[in-house]
């Protein structure tokens, strides 16, 4: 899947500011690809960005209309649907990464394939892809792995990109989840994958390249949690990582959305996800920790980080307060 850039993000007219995650994502990793953001009234989150119609994207530049809002339910409001329109026929391809599928609605189908543009609906996705074969293949790769769902892999995988290129390496986010995909441009939606498919489409999505060149896998859900184990496991097994790096967040009590499972200590996580590894990989290590501190103080996230950096003799950090470029710097000098 590639989703031509640069980007006009709709915020419908959201008033929580976590509904606009997938938006400020694209905003914060790629702003040179937003050309703008759209509000309907009553809206009253905001990026920041300038505020434009369709007409005046389009005239900048913009390609793609992003529907960069999640609500209950993940449905596409009956008044949104004159913007999407709008755009199509102002000649923009729509992405979305709503539940609700843009291809359910006859009108859009036929809208777009008058115009000749694409409607993406990115969490529907299923390309044609091949099982894994664990087959060795050149470059090199990092996957992003976790205690837990929802502990910062695609954060940590898209400030290493940054910190790696920094550093004078070539990296590369691969994209495995909705919103890693609209800030890469392109990637497939594992959750969207029948899986007996997720290994190889991890191999498709970091194929052999050149010896010097690093693949940054955006990690998905946990060996230990009960419903996504078998989505992390895939993963690892195709991305066939040399690294791994460990999110964690802080403090966080039990398993999300499951106050039954206790979470895993991070000795027997390092140790599992290692273990899976060795399936396709020779010789797994691990690069670092990075841990989601945001609700400690900052002394309390340092001695944390410390006490984790000497325990398990890598780099620990929180990407967010603290930058990643320790991780960074141990595999340009390891890999």
């Amino acid at each position: 899947m590639f989703i031509p850039q640069p980007y006009l993000l709709f915020l419908g007219d959201v008033t929580d500011p976590l509904a606009a995650k997938t938006a400020r994502g694209i905003q914060v990793w790629r702003p040179e690809q937003c050309v703008g953001e759209m509000r309907l009234p009553g809206c009253t989150v905001s990026l920041g960005l300038d505020e434009l119609d369709i007409a005046a994207a389009k005239a900048r530049g913009a390609k793609t209309l992003v529907l960069g809002t999640a609500n209950a339910g993940g449905v596409l409001p009956q008044h949104w649907m004159e913007s999407v329109t709008s755009a199509i026929k102002a000649g923009m391809n729509v992405a979305s990464g709503l539940h609700h599928r843009l291809a359910d609605e006859p009108e859009l189908v036929a809208l777009a394939e008058a115009h000749g543009v694409a409607l993406f609906d990115i969490r529907h996705m299923r390309p044609k892809l091949a099982v894994g074969s664990g087959k060795k293949r050149s470059g090199k790769r990092v996957l992003t792995v976790g205690t837990d769902c929802s502990v910062g892999k695609m954060y940590t995988s898209l400030a290493l990109e940054a910190a790696m290129r920094e550093q004078g390496l070539k990296a590369d986010f691969r994209a495995t989840g909705q919103t890693g995909i609209l800030v890469a441009g392109e990637g497939i939606a594992i959750d969207a994958v029948i899986a007996d498919f997720i290994a190889g489409a991890a191999e498709a999505l970091s194929p052999a390249n050149d010896d010097d060149h690093w693949d940054i896998v955006e990690g998905q859900g946990s060996l230990f949690h009960p419903s996504y184990a078998g989505v992390s496991m895939g993963l690892i097994h195709g991305a066939q990582p040399h690294w791994l790096v460990m999110c964690h967040e802080m403090g966080r009590p039990h398993m999300r959305h499951l106050p039954h499972q206790p979470m895993v200590g991070l000795a027997d996580c390092v140790e599992a996800n290692l273990r899976a590894a060795q399936v396709t990989s020779d010789n797994p290590q691990l690069a670092g920790f990075a841990i989601n501190t945001s609700n400690f103080s900052e002394q309390e996230a340092r001695d944390y980080c410390a006490q984790l950096s000497a325990t398990f003799g890598v780099p620990a950090t929180d990407p967010v307060r603290f930058g990643i470029a320790a991780i960074a710097a141990l595999l340009k000098e390891r890999g």
